[in-house]
């Protein structure tokens, strides 16, 4: 943008014929043109400003000018007036100035400090771009439109101070501004142009005000120590969510811009193009498992050395969102075959699974397969299952659906504060060690589906009372620890009726010295519990909808006597729960 401005510049110098003079008149060596009859405006001498270098050394514009008998009001500070004046050392301009041109003061390069007066209005495109000595300056509540390339290139310039009177930062404002180390955009401001901040390499903090509705693209691409983003409260638009380090575009759930410190909140669904772009400053990035497409050059000229990619499905992406696949990624184990196949992930030279884990409800789960996964520890931060634990058959998290098809080793392990727990049908497996220790369990129901039990699955269970299988085949025990001494002796293990001898006749279980049927099996009490209640309405309806009856009784199910479980059924037990019988 700044060659290309300079490019027109030249060309514009070129075409203005050698016999024009831009001023009018010349006074204590400053030129003027003259506008609206007595309004003067300060301009350069001669036919063009290209390689002007008149004016130097330290400058004071008056307020007002005679000439010819008339005496003007100077109003405004021209187009291109102190242009490449690299002699230019101050300027001081008075408060009868409203407006500064473009490129006015574009490559005084040994201009270190300006006041602008609160009676300018506008400063121009590329106003003080290259001014490399400037150190500081202060924007004025007066100031609305700051134009392109207003500051552009101002190496030294290390503090911007910007009035809240501002409404618009021009494409490439603040480009290149290598020292700046903070911005503060207030909040009369409503838009911030492309590449408005681009290149500040020293910048390390943003704070986007609550009015602003629209930013470039590439707005702040290339700062590459920035460490911290806050977008105010309260803006429309735009927000910060879980200092997050970002802007997001709200509606969208789109990051559109990062820093080395951001932290992708799980709501984000799209990273925007170019988002964190020649961040230098970034090595590891985690993309949540919410994200579905990342855009082009989103990571173009970051420092990443590991990626951490959390989603199932590989994210869509494009040809040049990376511009090297030599980080490592780290992807789902269950999803290695996924980000392998997918179109530029599979660039990725290497690529390692790592554990799909994730809660639900307060458990905790290690996704297996795509569609399966188990019940895994929860104690990581000190924090044990306690209290009755249900496992339900299936849990879905971001738009993932597992069935519960395992209770991993160690999985409950000294949870002593557990009191019952009931496996799911399901569960095909209870690993070693899983309830180790739960000395305040006293009631499990093992779901029909679980086939075997791995060794001191319930060692130091002493507590147990009753031990309820709802499977017809007794599950396969690895050991004849898989129960503690006292639990065999004093719980009493309830099995489907007329399966007790199997159990009996089974390798361990036959040492549980209290083996009875389910309960009394009557009429609606499907759950044998020995009494009719909700949970019989419940059995028969899951029962229904498997079709799977092991474990229900059916002689107390079969209600209306037809030879098989129907709505029929479910409809007679509510009128007995509703009718007390």
């Amino acid at each position: 943008m700044k060659h290309l401005y300079k490019l027109s510049l030249l060309l514009l110098a070129l075409l203005i014929p050698a016999t024009a003079l831009a001023h009018d008149f010349e006074v204590d060596g400053i030129y003027y043109n003259i506008v609206n009859g007595n309004e003067a405006t300060v301009t350069y001498q001669g036919t063009n400003s290209w390689n002007h270098n008149t004016y130097s050394g330290d400058v004071t514009i008056p307020a007002i000018v005679t000439y010819g008998g008339t005496t003007y009001s100077v109003n405004s500070i021209g187009s291109h007036a102190f242009y490449n004046c690299s002699g230019l050392t101050s300027i001081t301009i008075p408060n009868s100035v409203t407006s500064i041109g473009e490129g006015a003061f574009w490559g005084c390069t040994s201009l270190t400090n300006i006041t602008i007066p609160n009676s300018v209005t506008s400063i121009g495109d590329g106003a003080f771009a290259d001014c490399s000595g400037l150190a500081s300056i202060d924007i004025p509540n007066s100031v609305t439109t700051i134009g392109d390339n207003a500051f552009d290139c101002c190496w030294n310039l290390t503090s911007v101070t910007i009035g809240n009177s501002v409404t618009s930062i021009g494409d490439n404002a603040f480009s290149q501004c290598t020292s700046l180390t903070s911005i503060t955009i207030p909040n009369s401001v409503i838009s911030i142009g492309r590449g408005a901040f681009s290149n500040c390499s020293d910048l390390t903090s943003v704070i986007i005000g609550n009015s602003v509705s629209s930013i470039g693209d590439g707005a702040f691409g290339g700062c590459t120590s920035l460490t911290s983003i806050v977008v105010a409260s309260g803006n429309p638009k735009y927000d910060s969510r879980d200092n997050c380090n970002a802007i997001i575009e709200t509606a969208s759930n789109t990051l559109l811009f990062g820093c080395q410190n951001t932290i992708i909140p799980n709501s984000v669904t799209t990273i925007g193009n170019s988002a964190f772009s020649y961040c230098g400053g970034l090595t590891s990035i985690t993309i949540p498992n919410s994200v579905t497409s990342i855009g082009d050059w989103a990571f173009y000229g970051s420092g990443l050395t590991e990626i951490y990619c959390l989603a199932p499905t590989p994210p869509t992406i494009g040809t040049d969102t990376f511009d090297f696949y030599s980080p490592t990624l780290y992807v789902p184990d269950i999803a290695l075959d996924n980000y392998t196949a997918a179109d530029y992930w599979n660039n990725f030279t290497n690529i390692v699974g790592m554990p799909y884990t994730f809660e639900v409800d307060g458990t905790r789960y290690h996704a297996t397969t795509l569609n399966t996964a188990s019940v895994m520890a929860s104690n990581d931060a000190g924090i044990l299952y306690s209290g009755d634990v249900v496992i339900p058959d299936s849990v879905t998290y971001e738009g993932y659906t597992f069935a519960v098809t395992g209770i991993e080793s160690n999985a409950f392990d000294g949870c002593f504060e557990l009191t019952s727990v009931v496996i799911p049908n399901t569960t095909e497996s209870i690993g070693e060690q899983a309830f180790q220790g739960c000395t305040g369990l006293t009631s499990v129901t093992i779901g029909s589906g679980v086939t075997a039990i791995g060794a001191k699955a319930f060692n130091y269970c002493n507590a147990l009372e009753t031990v309820k299988c709802i499977g017809t085949v007794p599950p396969v025990m690895a050991s004849t620890d898989c129960f503690s001494t006292a639990a065999y002796n004093r719980a009493t293990l309830l099995v489907p009726r007329n399966t007790e001898a199997t159990y009996t006749a089974a390798d361990y279980w036959y040492k549980f010295a209290h083996i009875d049927g389910w309960g009394s099996a009557g009429r609606g009490d499907i759950d044998g519990d020995g009494v009719v209640s909700i949970r019989d309405v419940t059995r028969m309806i899951d029962a229904i909808l498997t079709g799977e009856h092991e474990g229900v009784y059916f002689e107390s199910a079969d209600l209306n006597l037809n030879g098989r479980l129907d709505i029929g059924d479910v409809t007679t037990i509510i009128d007995m729960l509703l009718n007390g019988e």
